[in-house]
């Protein structure tokens, strides 16, 4: 192993590391502003690396020897058996909200994921990581005349507030194995586990007395297993590869502390749990030239329980399926070109297009987008810098609920090296 190399690698990711654990002191997740997380556990993030972003977020059929794929467990055996390969993004979102003629303008910044995978044994590899799961973030007030109807008095203006914070994470690890050279099988445990917390006010007039504030507090904690397997066909020079993904729900347990103080304890068979989740996906690719990948999940989360209890559902709030759709492509122009670096560089785009895990009044709560990336190949072997962006529009279907347009950055760094290899001099 090079030693310079390993260096470089504990430095980059040292400072990324404190960058990202600061940015989770400082709030992360929990201080974005979001109205749409109001409901259920919050809004759900994308899931993979910046490499899995830059693409619509697909993942499921992908395989890539210079990048680490979590979308699907098996994506794992797509390595250098001798390599130890780290990846680590940050993510910087910028919202701007819309609702008939007002509007407001956020952004956060916060860890995107951090994640280190290993060879065990021939074709034997294991992945560790960290991502988040989900956000709540909102703070929003209104007021208007308040009027006693029994005695026909004006009591002062009537206020209205509400604010959250909080977010949950995902803790995994897995193991994938290849057989018979092209067909790979994965599994991944992943723990959940994080705190919500949503307050509502209401002030009449000046007078405190007059005011009522409800405050609840969730802390989750839950685990589910994901099973995974890939398979890959040669088509001339051309390689398809079509995956599947299958998790399992979540049961939580924790707690949820109601505005009375009255503590609600949640276990395995109290009826709260995160949706399970299926998934396909296919890619056909060019070695070294070009990939293109369509991915397809669902989740149905009617079943979670989150509709029965007060600190996750809301007025119109009803449970749905989930359904996401992904289309991402990969350009490069000429891998090994000595005389233009940009040549060296791996350009990505992506489309992607879901319905959300819940309806409000009827209506469907859809997010569609585009994201563009790129990633700079730096020191040697197959180290980079991926950076990238999406610009995506949420609403809700034919209503006149808050527009959601937002613009979200990411900056990734994959770093790759060679530690298990015997040395043939001292």
């Amino acid at each position: 192993m090079s030693g310079n190399i390993f260096h470089k690698a504990v430095l980059t990711v040292g400072l990324l590391a404190a960058a990202g654990i600061t940015a989770l002191a400082d709030g992360g997740t929990h201080t974005g502003y979001a109205p749409y997380s109001i409901f259920g556990v919050g809004d759900l993030f994308p899931q993979g690396t910046a490499y899995n972003r830059t693409m619509g977020g697909v993942g499921i059929g992908v395989r890539n020897n210079r990048f680490l794929n979590p979308v699907n467990p098996a994506a794992v055996t797509a390595r250098d058996s001798l390599a130890m390969m780290m990846d680590f993004s940050l993510y910087e979102s910028n919202k701007i909200f819309t609702q008939g003629g007002t509007g407001s303008i956020n952004n956060i910044f916060n860890l995107g994921n951090l994640m280190v995978s290993f060879p065990i044994w021939r074709s034997l590899s294991a992945m560790v990581g960290i991502m988040p799961y989900s956000s709540t973030g909102f703070d929003y007030s209104n007021s208007y005349p308040g009027v006693d109807d029994a005695v026909l008095l004006d009591v002062g203006n009537v206020a209205y507030s509400a604010s959250g914070e909080g977010g949950l994470y995902q803790l995994f690890g897995g193991l994938g194995f290849t057989l018979f050279d092209r067909l790979s099988l994965g599994g991944q445990y992943i723990w959940y586990f994080g705190k919500i917390e949503k307050k509502f006010s209401q002030t009449v007039g000046s007078s405190a007395a007059l005011g009522i504030t409800d405050t609840y507090t969730s802390m989750l904690r839950g685990g589910a297993l994901k099973a995974g397997i890939q398979y890959e066909q040669p088509i001339g020079s051309l390689k398809l590869t079509v995956g599947a993904t299958y998790k399992t729900a979540a049961s939580m347990k924790g707690y949820i502390k109601d505005p009375s103080g009255q503590i609600d304890t949640l276990s395995h068979s109290g009826g709260l749990s995160f949706a399970g989740e299926i998934g396909a996906g296919l890619s056909l690719r060019k070695a070294d030239k070009w990939m293109v990948a369509f991915d397809w999940t669902r989740s149905d989360w009617t079943l979670s329980g989150l509709d029965t209890r007060d600190a996750f559902a809301g007025t119109g709030f009803n449970l749905a399926v989930r359904d996401d759709y992904r289309l991402g492509f990969e350009y490069i122009p000429n891998r090994g070109d000595i005389r233009y670096y940009l040549k060296n560089c791996t350009y990505r785009a992506g489309l992607f297009y879901t319905g959300d895990y819940y309806t409000l009044d009827g209506n469907a709560v859809t997010t569609k987008g585009i994201s563009l990336g790129m990633t700079l190949p730096v020191f040697r072997w197959y180290n980079g810098i991926t950076i990238g962006m999406e610009l995506g529009q949420r609403d809700a279907v034919a209503s006149n609920l808050i527009k959601e347009r937002y613009i979200n950055f990411t900056l990734g760094v994959n770093l790759f090296d060679i530690w298990f290899q015997k040395r043939r001099y001292e």
